[in-house]
């Protein structure tokens, strides 16, 4: 029996200690999504390979692939080592949360659009933009994948596009439907719509009034927890980090 080599392009978002010398690796690839991958004996410094399996490397994999099983890993040539984020215990961090939220995302709705999202999102990490709005944009554009996306473009209820007073559960509420429901801002409303429409890889520069970036933020917070079911343990580590950093 002939077993091939395949090389796939992927971001290590996970790594697993098995037995004494070896690793089981989650995989985002390009290719199939997320996957298991077995290396062994990467944690033994010897290893050519013990540098290269380390969490958030991105790389092309060459492995022995199994559908539905552990595949097997062969060799790795990193294509970028995001030094800028490894060398910034903030940035890491939001990494780790990227990382994570993408992972239930694609465990709710495998699209192949969500590798090239969070990509994107990490080379931006890389390239010294605002961690926050990053986070903020991917979170904007992961609610349709989870189902509870945003109705950003006229009023959710009767569908004009006039008068828009305010967003809430499900999208924009206009003048004639409003009922009481919580305001929030024109400003913070566009920059929301900003968010869900923009290409991230194209993102030069981010010029964000901090009021209006809080209130998005909150408003997101807010949002995933009434609707989305996820609990993440980095997110609450990067809220206590945030806290100690500020003070």
């Amino acid at each position: 029996m002939i077993i091939v080599i395949t090389k796939v392009e992927g971001f290590i978002i996970n790594t697993t200690d098995y037995k004494e010398s070896s690793l089981v690796i989650q995989l985002f690839t390009k290719e199939y999504g997320i996957i298991g991958l077995l290396a062994k004996g990467v944690k033994s410094i010897k290893n050519k390979l013990h540098a290269s399996v380390m969490k958030y490397t991105y790389g092309y994999f060459y492995i022995y692939y199994k559908e539905d099983k552990l595949s097997i890993l062969k060799d790795v040539d990193i294509i970028n080592p995001f030094k800028k984020i490894h060398e910034d215990i903030l940035a890491i961090s939001y990494l780790a949360y990227y990382s994570d939220l993408t992972y239930q995302v694609w465990k709710s709705s495998p699209n192949k659009e969500i590798y090239h999202l969070f990509l994107d999102t990490v080379n931006q990490l890389n390239n010294q933009k605002d961690p926050l709005v990053l986070a903020n944009i991917l979170e904007t554009k992961y609610l349709n994948f989870l189902g509870i996306g945003l109705v950003l473009d006229c009023c959710q209820n009767c569908g004009s596009t006039k008068n828009i007073v305010t967003v809430t559960d499900g999208g924009l509420i206009c003048k004639n439907c409003y009922q009481n429901e919580p305001i929030v801002s024109i400003k913070a409303i566009k920059l929301l719509r900003m968010y869900n429409l923009i290409d991230i890889k194209t993102i030069n520069s981010i010029q964000i009034n901090e009021t209006t970036k809080k209130e998005v933020n909150n408003f997101l917070e807010q949002y995933y927890q009434n609707y989305s079911g996820l609990y993440l343990k980095s997110k609450n580590f990067l809220a206590k980090l945030k806290d100690v950093m500020s003070k």
